[in-house]
């Protein structure tokens, strides 16, 4: 930290120095993105020292050190974040404030950095930020894609994709660092030959690309360990054809630098295509591939490549970096010539497996044409792989060929990834207790039969720091005042907060900031969508990506009962609820941009029909992100956390909600069962099927969800009303897939993710919420326990299990 920038007098000079000497402006004709780059650049340099002592430590003693490999990291905005973790954002306020200038006006003009998309790209990001915090060092592996997952506007109610060009103004925050560039092959031949008794490998005729490092620096909480994120991006070695170019050939002489250069274009490009496949499969290789370079650069003439396993451990975080698998086997045994028992021994003791999905169709198969022609030598690996596992497999289960081709890596024509994972890895967690019993006992289970070693569960965890102490200040605040500020370090103490529960002073303070931010997301809403809500409503919300299984249909049909009963009838006594919406549907997934549609226009009908009275208000904000998080969760009243039970791994929305005072309505799934267990049952509302009566069904396909549709009223008018004219009546055929997906078979069962079967119970939880909010003293201490409760969800304890468990991670000494 630089010591020189304590000061509001400092940090003043400090700005304006940055505006003259980098933009040639003064603050008063200075714009407001002059102004927020000054800014950044202040406090870019108040942390470049920490920085520099941190990178140059591990490269001295080489400590062991983690490399967090992640397609995504949902990081959020950086340069408020930065100033809290520097103590120092009150302070640049006043200092602002002295030169005629918002700080909050600057914060809105940094970008939202499109590198990360979901649940798995933040969990990476906070992962890095605790383990700042606990000193631990790591780098994070991702790519710096030029274009985020997409920009999301909603148009006549449809989700429409937008190119998200984040660093069509520059990142203060990047340190491209060219001289560390390394070589990236595609394609080509591959030929052997015996020298010398070894077997030497040439790769011929290959596509080079190159990989650049661009890092970010990533503060912890009170820390001088400041780790890396490392993001690669791609650049083609060879630049434009100039000849082409001088021909007057243009778009040719740009081809090979357009082709080279697309890899690190776009997050989650569209897979639909042969070419997208390819896209995608070339990208997860460039991260493995330059990350291993980059690994076994640092260690050549450092220490003996065999003591790699004591010095670095690789998490693999989810399939999409696989391949660093064979990666590291191809540099160990083509660059550094180890043979290949070597190789694998250590191979498999650095690598690590984090599984983040149960549901099948979501584990990456790749054609083996496709990875062939792609990956020549890396297929051969893998081959290699995979022909001594079955040999092994042959050995122990002699005669049961099912069950070898079940584990086999290479089956059907595809490579699984998943398997290669397992099979690669010495450790397989899951990010739940569920979902870790979910892979021993169901997805993974002839693998944990061989290796039990390998599995455990490791609960995900949320960075509270940022959820609680800078989204909800005056929350954070309050509780300082209750029980002192220890949780924010010991997120352990924030349990302090329970003897707090009944205390009627400390629950008005608590109610009335919860007011605060209701008004403050009013006030958003109002702004952005024109609808205006009332702040005293129930505000009831569903914020996660848009997704059959995560079940947003099934909020939906909630809605249209409710808002048939009040139809039938005007004096219905229903608490005012708002329900808010947000997330985003995958481009190329038809129905989950269907039920986009279908919320918006519910609020559209039922916001503009006078007889509803303002008692039902529904909003779908556009273009979710971090930052628009930071607005919702704290003013969040309910938590929507429906999925069928079982096929949810984890969550971290239900943690950063309850962790701000909303009460979860949930399934027996991922998360919400330790969360249950951490509230009690009581500050809870659990609805719907087990994971266990889930699978059941599943088994037995003796669900029908027509029966249901026929011997319940409720069911049948809610269902109806997607097609009978009560929501609309011009779009009777808009919706007919959804009606057809809850009634008709596809595939094996109709309504595959029970959402008929789970709505009465998931109705009589909602009606519980209207009569316990209807007393606040009950509903403000079920709040206050579940905020007392959200510190054993801190990722800070997450990072200690994966270290207690995997990792055997020291701290840096600083």
């Amino acid at each position: 930290m630089n010591t020189n920038l304590d000061s509001k007098e400092s940090i003043k000079k400090a700005i304006s120095h940055k505006l003259l000497n980098s933009f040639g402006k003064r603050v008063d004709n200075a714009t407001d993105n002059e102004l927020y780059k000054a800014c950044a650049m202040v406090v870019r340099d108040d942390i470049m020292a920490d920085w520099a002592n941190t990178l140059e430590d591990i490269k001295k003693r080489h400590p062991k050190t983690l490399y967090y490999l992640s397609a995504e990291f949902l990081t959020g905005k950086f340069f408020e974040t930065n100033l809290t973790k520097l103590f120092k954002r009150e302070l640049y306020r006043e200092a602002c404030l002295e030169l005629g200038i918002s700080l909050d006006e600057l914060i809105a003009e940094e970008p939202e950095p499109g590198i990360g998309n979901g649940g798995l790209g933040r969990l990476a990001a906070s992962f890095l930020e605790t383990l700042s915090t606990a000193g631990y060092p790591a780098f994070g592996c991702g790519i710096r894609y030029e274009y985020g997952f997409f920009n999301q506007r909603i148009e006549d109610g449809y989700q429409v994709e937008y190119p998200d060009n984040w660093l069509d103004n520059d990142s203060m925050w990047i340190v491209e660092r060219p001289e560390e560039k390394v070589e990236v092959r595609f394609g080509g031949r591959i030929t052997e030959q015996w020298q010398n008794g070894r077997l030497k490998v040439r790769h011929e005729g290959y596509e080079s690309v190159a990989a650049v490092p661009c890092d970010i620096p990533i503060l912890g909480y009170n820390s001088r360990c400041i780790n890396t994120l490392r993001l690669w991006r791609s650049k083609s070695p060879r630049g434009i054809d100039l000849h082409a170019f001088n021909r007057g050939n243009y778009v040719d002489a740009l081809g090979g630098k357009i082709k080279n250069e697309a890899i690190s274009k776009v997050l989650y490009p569209e897979d639909n295509s042969y070419e997208g496949k390819k896209l995608r499969l070339k990208q997860y290789y460039f991260l493995v591939s330059a990350t291993v370079q980059n690994i076994i650069k640092r260690a050549r003439g450092s220490y003996p490549i065999e003591e790699l396993p004591d010095r670095v451990i690789i998490q693999i975080n989810d399939t999409h970096p696989t391949l660093v698998i064979p990666e590291l086997m191809r540099v160990l045994m083509d660059d550094m010539e180890l043979s290949w028992e070597v190789a694998w021994d250590i191979t498999t003791r650095v690598c690590a497996y984090t599984n983040h999905t149960v549901m099948s169709e979501a584990l990456e198969r790749w054609s083996v044409d496709l990875f062939a022609e792609l990956l020549p030598r890396i297929y051969m690996i893998i081959r290699e792989i995979d022909d001594r596992h079955i040999h092994q497999l042959n050995r122990i289960y002699l005669g049961q060929q099912d069950r070898i081709d079940r584990m086999a890596i290479i089956n059907y024509g595809q490579v699984n990834m998943a398997n290669l994972c397992i099979i690669g890895s010495r450790s397989v967690n899951g990010v739940s207790q569920l979902h870790g019993e979910i892979l021993k006992r169901d997805l993974f289970n002839d693998f944990y039969t061989l290796y039990p070693h390998k599995f455990r569960a490791i609960t995900n965890g949320i960075s509270h720091r940022r959820w609680l102490v800078q989204a909800n200040p005056n929350l954070c605040s309050l509780i300082i005042e209750a029980i002192g500020d220890s949780w924010i370090a010991n997120p352990k103490d924030l349990i302090k907060l329970r003897e707090y529960s009944n205390d009627k002073p400390f629950a008005d303070n608590f109610a009335g900031i919860k007011k605060q931010n209701k008004e403050r997301l009013s006030k958003y809403i109002l702004e952005n969508t024109g609808i205006k809500v009332d702040s005293h409503s129930i505000f009831d919300v569903q914020i996660k990506r848009i997704h059959e299984y995560k079940r947003q249909l099934l909020n939906a049909l909630h809605i249209i009962y409710l808002y048939q009963r009040i139809l039938d009838n005007p004096n219905e006594d229903i608490y005012p609820r708002t329900f808010i919406f947000a997330g985003k549907a995958a481009p190329g997934y038809a129905r989950a941009k269907l039920i986009i549609k279908l919320i918006n226009v519910l609020a559209h009908t039922i916001n503009n029909d006078p007889r509803v009275d303002g008692r039902i208000k529904v909003v779908f904000l556009e273009e979710y992100n971090v930052s628009l998080a930071e607005l919702i969760i704290p003013a969040a009243d309910v938590s929507e956390q429906i999925s069928t039970a079982g096929k949810e791994a984890s969550g971290t929305g239900n943690m950063k909600l309850m962790l701000n005072g909303a009460l979860t309505i949930g399934t027996l799934d991922g998360a919400n069962i330790e969360i249950m267990n951490a509230v009690g049952r009581e500050n809870i509302f659990i609805f719907g099927l087990t994971a266990e009566q889930v699978d059941y069904y599943y088994r037995n396909g003796n669900y029908d969800p027509r029966e249901l549709y026929q011997n319940d009223m409720a069911i049948r008018r809610a269902v109806d009303a997607l097609i009978d004219g009560t929501i609309s009546p011009n779009m009777t055929d808009m919706f007919r897939d959804l009606y057809g997906y809850l009634l008709y078979p596809e595939g094996n069962m109709a309504d595959c993710y029970m959402v008929l079967k789970d709505f009465r119970s998931y109705r009589d939880a909602h009606l519980e919420i209207d009569r316990q909010y209807k007393k606040p003293p009950l509903w403000r201490t079920k709040a206050i326990i579940n905020t007392a409760n959200g510190g054993s969800f801190s990722s800070d304890l997450t990072i200690e299990n994966y270290n207690r468990g995997i990792w055997h991670l020291s701290k840096l000494e600083l």
